[in-house]
């Protein structure tokens, strides 16, 4: 399993969202961590960012060397690309 780190920007957005959706976000980036599933795409660009859809929401995150998941946002999906 990967190690999970929350960058101080992601954890402001996660504080924005409903709780029954943060929730449902935490329980899919848990599942991508312990297994690898999900819906995950690379972005374009020299960033080395993926995302993960998660409903309406987009999980902005880099895999690290050491085994972690950095994740950098989480957004809706009308500004999650900005």
């Amino acid at each position: 399993m990967k190690k999970i780190d929350w960058s101080e920007d992601a954890r402001a957005d996660v504080r924005r969202i409903d709780r029954k959706t943060a929730m449902r976000i935490f329980s899919i980036i848990q599942r991508f961590a312990e297994t690898g599933e999900g819906d995950v795409k690379e972005l374009k660009g020299e960033s080395g960012e993926l995302r993960l859809r998660v409903g309406d929401y987009r999980v902005r995150f880099t895999n690290e060397a050491d085994d972690t998941i950095r994740i950098h946002a989480v957004r809706h999906r009308c500004e999650a690309y900005r």
